[in-house]
């Protein structure tokens, strides 16, 4: 599905569904063109690359997932491929990363997605109303950094239900550890780690290592995209935060289980050791050969009285020693 939004800065408005074959449409430098590819097809794909004229690497790229994102320089324009978040708790999955293309013109913007964005579709409706002007008409760069906006506070509904999540789960750990905690706390670490390899890369898309734009930026637009590299260490440093917070409470999780179980161990090892004893004196006396005092009727209380002291015996000795 293809859709299509123009913004003419002749008129100040925003036309919908336009049609890509006009030569004029992208003559005005001072104009956006917005196209937005949603659950498309390898023909539209192709069909969108020939009136642009895009490479034939890019779009294979839209066309195949890629688990990094990235940006590529094509002098005319710059192909993004960058990763939206989709949390849901309750599935197996938790964390699923949708990919999202961008092709980032002089005076166009186009977006290629398999499945909806809730990003897009806010931006999408603000065009179809006409609502908030300035994201189209402050040029490319600013309408991507809405789009990335969007994205990024997509993180922190997330961030604050994982920090929720690992308080309750640290105060179960202490009350009763269960299998389930520990399947919960490596679900957690899994969803993190997701997160991470999602975010992190696109940081470096942003801001390179020398501190300089990997992409033209208007200089009235730096200052937004100096927030959004904020928002998005922030993001990391929580990140980083819960996977050690996970990390610790595993080790807690495996120190209080192998305390437990050493408890348990003791207490039959003791349990052991008492009727070690027992079980060779019954098993001596109850041997099919002729023993002392074997007919006499008091060799079953006395053996009875003998095997009850042993057990005190050893019993004292072990709370004397303070091993029980």
């Amino acid at each position: 599905m293809i859709k299509t939004y123009f913004f003419d800065s002749s008129v100040g408005r925003i036309i919908h569904d336009v049609d890509l074959k006009k030569k004029d449409l992208l003559e005005n430098t001072e104009s956006l063109l917005w196209v937005d590819l949603f659950n498309f097809s390898e023909a539209e794909a192709n069909q969108v690359a020939r009136i642009f004229d895009f490479h034939t690497l890019s779009v294979e790229d839209c066309l195949h997932y890629s688990p990094r994102a990235k940006v590529d320089n094509y002098e005319d324009y710059y192909f993004f491929t960058l990763h939206a978040l989709r949390y849901e708790e309750e599935s197996d999955e938790e964390i699923a990363l949708e990919q999202l293309n961008v092709y980032l013109g002089s005076n166009y913007v186009v977006t290629l997605h398999k499945r909806t964005l809730p990003t897009l579709g806010r931006v999408a409706r603000e065009c179809l109303s006409n609502n908030k002007l300035e994201v189209m008409r402050k040029g490319p760069d600013f309408f991507l950094y809405t789009i990335l906006d969007g994205i990024t506070d997509m993180y922190f509904p997330v961030i604050n239900r994982i920090n929720e999540r690992v308080e309750e789960l640290e105060d179960d750990l202490y009350s009763e550890p269960t299998r389930e905690i520990t399947e919960e706390f490596l679900s957690l670490k899994r969803t993190t780690l997701a997160m991470r390899r999602a975010i992190t890369p696109q940081k470096r898309i942003f801001m390179s290592g020398s501190g300089h734009y990997t992409f033209k930026i208007s200089e009235d637009n730096i200052p937004y995209y100096l927030d959004l590299v904020d928002h998005i260490e922030r993001i990391i440093d929580s990140i980083d935060s819960f996977r050690d917070l996970v990390d610790g409470a595993l080790a807690t999780y495996d120190s209080i289980i192998s305390a437990r179980t050493n408890e348990t161990m003791r207490i039959l090892t003791v349990i052991s050791t008492i009727f070690m004893p027992l079980t060779f004196l019954t098993g001596f006396f109850g041997m099919n050969v002729p023993l002392p005092a074997q007919q006499s009727s008091t060799s079953t209380l006395a053996i009875t009285v003998g095997l009850f002291g042993v057990s005190l015996w050893m019993f004292f000795v072990f709370r004397l020693r303070k091993w029980i």
